[in-house]
């Protein structure tokens, strides 16, 4: 298990989108960032098999920042930065 450093256990807003498959976790995500304030996090928790490349494709193309991503068994962390 990784254990999570201070600065990174907290977060604004937790998103579990297990269960989803594509696109329903990243719509669900762009939902979620969009009530947050600009440098806000987002904790989303997902076990489509493509999340891992969907969430980086998608920070890569928008404001937003990946702060950390992980996998425990078969769930895929996400620890986003909400962009301007």
């Amino acid at each position: 298990m990784n254990e999570m450093t201070d600065q990174e256990t907290g977060f604004d807003e937790e998103l579990d989108a297990r269960g989803l498959n594509c696109p329903l976790p990243i719509l669900q995500t762009k939902r979620a960032l969009n009530r947050l304030q600009p440098g806000q996090t987002l904790w989303v928790l997902a076990t489509d098999p493509h999340a891992e490349i969907d969430f980086l494709a998608f920070t890569e193309k928008t404001a937003h920042s990946m702060v950390r991503h992980w996998q425990e068994d078969d769930v895929f962390h996400f620890l986003l930065r909400r962009g301007e």
